[in-house]
């Protein structure tokens, strides 16, 4: 695992200072401090900040083919390495390391921008053949590992995070407030934008080549939700080819010459990994997890369970509201965008914790959610669906009392809760019919910016979330984790809750549940087998029988949530907030409707129940000005006081030197 970094001269050839190199590595040493290296010519430039994990000894970056002709710097991991190895190694290729890094240049050599087909990981490529002058920069399926790109000044200027690009003289930061309202909407900005003007991200499953100064971007690889055609199949068949899939996936990600742990959250998905992962091998393992003061969040009652029945050498960060508020700005520091909420520090601590024991890599349960229907949006959306057949009906809506419990606890809310979910309730034919509860609330909240109101949210939305082809042709859960793994898992969960907190501490996640053939394989799947009745990831509750306590496969799902309001507004409210959500910071910054935000401010200090849609806001806003702080105001007093000196191998062009920068 590394970070990346590139200039590419789009129209006229002219060396790059390797000192603007050095501060794009600088901003990034984070995420791989145990070697730098560099590639320089009159066109191409590329930077790599590596977390040495396979090959500790060789694979340094940037790495040439036998004749030099081909340069690549890599983010990520190839995970079905050694066997493309073999076949490139029969088809005449000569390897110089062992490493995976290596493997991806020689098939881009034999096969082209073909090559993403053949690999099985997470990564960020850039590769820059001298020969036909052309950059090729790819990122893989899921968008696990991310990849921003900038045009500016006749330069393409890109690299694993935006705070490099911002290192680079040409690059300033300023807010797209449209890519603000989509935070206040979807939750998150959607790709290619993010919260910066001209800055992009590669979306996941595309490729970029540039020649001659022109940039095309394609798509080679999609999620598709046609149900599997074999309807004879039993469910002992899916349940086979399941588990096969999920133990190989799960197996092949502890190829590593480095040690591997795993979270361990004490719910159904990351003790299903975990449980695999100890009856499969025989190696030590280190389990981390989070427990949260607040006993509305904790669940470290089922870690321990779960980690003395496996036997695990277990780890735990303790979680309070005041570390969350205290760690907050660094944490956007990281995700450099705006977020709804504040999950990702509870994270951001957690990776701190592996990293303090020494270890770079972990295995975690994301992904199982979005591709077995975990969430309780999809649960909603069944029930709505079957409450449209007789909108009327007065027993049909009391199913959300099994979704939602607590309901029955609160009384009147019981007939608020039951409004809320009849909006829009028999229009079932609406494309966006399983999220447009969320995104309708949660626009609401857009009421805080100063942009002006738009006509109509309907088609706002649909111009900014463009559907396949296939879309009218899946079922109905099919289209609703179509749209959450396109608006939330990639932009959000694998970003801010994954990639970019635990890199903050050299800590690579790796994710079995979105090995590409699990992934193709569930969403292939019948629906009942996702999501019987109200009972969610139903075959993954069947694998899990067989290795799990009753206690943890049967249990309702509970979402990861962290607190919000109490982490910044308590007895020791940090300076920071106060500063921030005063009358004179939000008018400075110009994103927000300064009477708004001293009214939730008021309300929050009153120590009256909050919403979560109130939550939601004071973390939008906070993130919001955070962000705005860090890279617009005080970016350019950042560089010199992050960028350090390091011993940086410089290859310019074919004379190679090791000189200190």
């Amino acid at each position: 695992m590394c970070g990346i970094v590139g200039v590419l001269n789009l129209f006229d050839s002219a060396p790059v200072p390797v000192e603007i190199l050095r501060q794009m590595l600088g901003m990034i040493r984070h995420r791989g401090s145990d070697e730098f290296g560099i590639y320089r010519d009159e066109w191409a430039n590329l930077g790599n900040a590596r977390l040495s994990i396979v090959d500790l000894s060789g694979g340094q970056q940037p790495i040439s083919n036998e004749d030099e002709t081909l340069w690549i710097v890599f983010n990520g991991e190839i995970f079905n390495y050694p066997k493309l190895r073999s076949q490139l190694e029969a088809q005449g290729h000569r390897f110089k390391t062992d490493c995976d890094t290596e493997v991806v240049l020689h098939l881009y050599e034999e096969y082209g921008a073909d090559c993403l087909n053949y690999l099985n990981g997470q990564f960020a490529i850039a590769l820059w053949d001298t020969r036909s002058y052309t950059l090729f920069l790819g990122r893989d399926r899921l968008g696990i590992r991310p990849l921003f790109y900038t045009v500016c000044k006749g330069q393409l200027i890109f690299g694993s995070e935006i705070k490099t690009l911002l290192a680079h003289p040409s690059v300033t930061a300023r807010i797209d407030t449209d890519a603000l309202a989509q935070v206040f909407t979807f939750w998150s900005i959607l790709p290619p934008r993010t919260i910066f003007e001209g800055i992009q991200t590669l979306p996941p499953a595309h490729y970029m080549i540039v020649r001659e100064g022109y940039l095309s971007i394609d798509r080679y690889w999609e999620l598709d939700f046609t149900e599997d055609v074999e309807r004879d199949r039993s469910t002992q068949d899916y349940l086979d080819e399941f588990e096969h899939l999920l133990i190989d996936a799960t197996l092949m990600r502890l190829r590593s010459d480095v040690p591997v742990g795993a979270y361990l959250s004490g719910g159904l998905d990351s003790s299903t990994t975990t449980a695999l992962i100890r009856k499969y091998t025989q190696n030590r393992l280190d389990t981390f997890s989070i427990a949260f003061s607040d006993p509305e969040f904790d669940e470290s009652h089922f870690q321990r369970q779960m980690s003395a029945l496996l036997g695990t050498n277990h780890q735990v960060v303790h979680c309070t509201q005041s570390e969350i508020g205290d760690i907050f700005p660094e944490v956007v520091w990281h995700t450099e965008t705006p977020m709804l909420r504040t999950a990702p520090a509870p994270m951001f601590l957690l990776s701190r914790l592996v990293h303090q024991h020494n270890l770079k890599v972990v295995i975690t349960g994301e992904g199982a959610d979005e591709i077995l229907g975990g969430y309780d949006l999809f649960k909603e959306m069944t029930i709505r669906r079957f409450w449209s057949k007789q909108p009327d009906s007065k027993l049909r809506p009391l199913l959300l009392k099994r979704l939602y419990p607590e309901i029955s606890q609160f009384g009147s809310a019981e007939a608020f809760l039951t409004a809320f979910f009849k909006q829009r309730l028999t229009d079932t034919d609406f494309n966006i019919y399983s999220h447009w509860l969320r995104w309708s609330n949660t626009a609401r909240l857009r009421r805080l910016l100063l942009q002006p109101p738009i006509d109509s949210l309907n088609t706002w939305i649909e111009d900014r979330l463009p559907l396949p082809a296939k879309f009218g042709s899946w079922s109905s859960l099919g289209q609703a984790q179509y749209l959450e793994m396109t608006t939330f898992l990639a932009p959000y969960l694998l970003s801010c809750q994954s990639d970019r907190v635990s890199m903050a501490h050299s800590v690579e996640g790796r994710f079995p549940f979105l090995d590409y053939r699990v992934v193709e394989f569930c969403n292939r799947l019948p629906d009942s087998l996702k999501l019987r009745g109200l009972t969610e990831k139903w075959l993954l509750r069947q694998l899990a029988s067989q290795m799990l306590p009753a206690e943890i496969w049967q249990r309702r799902k509970r979402p990861y949530r962290a607190p919000i309001h109490r982490c910044f507004f308590h007895t020791h409210t940090p300076d920071y907030v106060s500063e921030l959500l005063s009358e004179s910071a939000i008018r400075a910054t110009g994103l927000f409707n300064p009477s708004a935000i001293a009214q939730l401010v008021r309300k929050t200090e009153s120590g009256r129940p909050l919403s979560e849609s109130d939550d939601m806001a004071i973390a939008g806003v906070i993130s919001t000005q955070l962000v705005n702080q860090l890279f617009v105001a005080e970016f350019p007093s950042r560089i010199s006081s992050l960028t350090k000196t390091d011993k940086i191998k410089v290859i310019n062009g074919t004379i190679k030197e090791e000189i200190t920068v």
